[in-house]
């Protein structure tokens, strides 16, 4: 079976660059990024901090490093971080609060990875010798261990003002943050005016090959370049990867409509199902599901691996499926055929 006639649900991070985002990258005008003189980088930087109202941006290779270098630009050591107890930066960062900042975590239980405004303020410690300082407070829109759950405005409203009244900084963990803006069809400058800073990933649902921006007030922005040049982040004729990802700014983020209609058709397909116990409610492109114990998880897959269709394990009988620009309406129909002939 050819690569072109697989259906890759594993990740929206398998997607490969269209022939016109190829096009935009070979025609990219390029410099040296550490001597800031790439234009296509400061291109792509200042259009994604325009996007949000925000003052400016960092372009990373990946989302792991925005976070953590947000983290740490945020925190100190013997101080704080309150998270969803699922969110990417305590789970899927192998460690880094602990490793690049030194800080504490407090996790808190949200409902599918979002959490509410009393739950951060009842986290948020007392000055006291023996608690470490609540520096940072993290939030993740779409939530990835909650099936791509999304944030209501009010709730972040409400969590944003308790962050300020505290004098905690806001960050918001937005690798598919156009997702939820496109789900929900909120603006995305309400949330520059929420958040003290946002990291965005260029290289999921947005379909560009590698990168991450995060963004932030100028001066945060020009304290986290040292960080990045530490974490060995400093890229040199980068522009060649960032006009990737002002192509997918400017291309691709209408069309995650398209993967959100397609997943909703396969968590359909997927309720029908009598060896399927559960399927999360499905809000953007991310499909969570629960078999039932007398379908094996492995069987299920190896079932999918022979009909051309790559999936992921995301615990004891669970699967997700991740809907992306690689896959099309003709596929979808190969998936719910394979679905249904289990």
């Amino acid at each position: 079976m050819t690569s072109d006639s697989l259906i890759d649900l594993r990740s929206d991070t398998v997607t490969r660059p269209t022939p016109a985002m190829l096009e935009a990258m070979l025609q990219a005008r390029v410099g040296d990024d550490v001597y800031e003189e790439d234009p296509t980088v400061r291109a792509l930087e200042q259009e994604a901090a325009d996007r949000f109202g925000l003052e400016a941006g960092l372009f990373c290779p990946s989302g792991t490093m925005t976070n953590q270098i947000a983290i740490k630009a945020h925190t100190e050591p013997l101080s704080e971080v309150i998270c969803e107890q699922t969110s990417h930066i305590y789970l899927w960062e192998v460690g880094g609060i602990a490793f690049h900042s030194g800080a504490s975590v407090a996790l808190l239980p949200g409902n599918r990875g979002r959490l509410t405004a009393a739950q951060v303020e009842a986290a948020i410690r007392p000055v006291n010798v023996h608690y470490p300082t609540t520096s940072l407070i993290s939030l993740e829109n779409t939530h990835n261990r909650g099936g791509g759950s999304c944030y209501e405005l009010a709730e972040i409203a409400a969590i944003a003002e308790i962050a300020q009244r505290h004098q905690i900084p806001l960050h918001l963990d937005g690798a598919r943050v156009f997702n939820a803006l496109v789900a929900t069809g909120q603006d995305a400058r309400e949330y520059g005016r929420l958040f003290d800073t946002i990291s965005v990933c260029l290289s999921k649902g947005l379909g560009a090959p590698v990168g991450s921006v995060l963004l932030g007030s100028r001066a945060f922005i020009q304290k986290t370049k040292r960080i990045r040049k530490v974490m060995g982040g400093g890229m040199r004729q980068a522009g060649y990867l960032a006009a990737a990802g002002l192509y997918a700014l400017h291309h691709h983020v209408e069309r995650l409509a398209d993967d959100h209609r397609r997943a909703r058709q396969v968590g359909q397909t997927l309720a029908a199902q009598r060896y399927v116990a559960e399927v999360l409610p499905v809000e953007t492109n991310l499909v969570i599901f629960r078999l039932q114990e007398t379908m094996p998880a492995e069987q299920f897959l190896a079932h999918l691996e022979g009909h051309g269709i790559k999936a992921s394990s995301f615990g004891p009988q669970m699967i997700r499926f991740v809907l992306h620009l690689d896959v099309d309406d003709a596929m979808l129909e190969r998936l719910n055929a394979a679905l249904a002939a289990l």
